[in-house]
């Protein structure tokens, strides 16, 4: 074999001219690894990872939560319409260490949280009782064969 592949294709066995294969990852596999803990603790509540400076990952985890709630309070404006200024301090204490479902899933999921924790303003509720997903009805035949 020659060409890129031949260098990159691992050998096994111990005889003349082949390569043990090691577990070694490659540098950037390593940087893959390195920017997946890093997003983990930026949006998901992960472990920061190490190299990395607290205060400047904590500000732009802090940063990030905030946008997060503008794009939810957009996506439900009746139920931060209604929590008024307490919407982002309050959205943001929830989704801390809630990886993103996207604006729609986690305003859906803050305000069924707000409503079991019996904390729900009205037009809040209002906005959840027409959005929310409801089970499909099952469907009768009116007549029989």
């Amino acid at each position: 074999m020659t060409g890129p592949s031949a260098e990159a294709a691992p050998t096994t066995g111990t005889g003349a001219g082949t390569e043990a294969v090691t577990d070694a990852t490659t540098p950037a596999e390593d940087l893959a690894a390195a920017q997946a803990a890093l997003v983990a603790a930026l949006v998901a509540g992960g472990p920061l990872p190490p190299g990395f400076d607290t205060g400047r990952v904590d500000a732009a985890r802090r940063a990030l939560l905030r946008k997060r709630a503008g794009e939810v309070a957009r996506a439900w404006p009746l139920l931060a319409g209604s929590l008024g200024a307490a919407f982002t301090p309050r959205f943001v204490r929830w989704a801390a260490g809630r990886p993103p479902s996207g604006s729609f899933a986690d305003g859906l999921a803050f305000a069924q949280h707000l409503r079991d924790a019996g904390e729900l303003p009205p037009l809040g509720a209002t906005e959840l009782s027409e959005r929310e997903p409801r089970p499909e009805k099952v469907r009768r035949r009116f007549w029989r064969r």
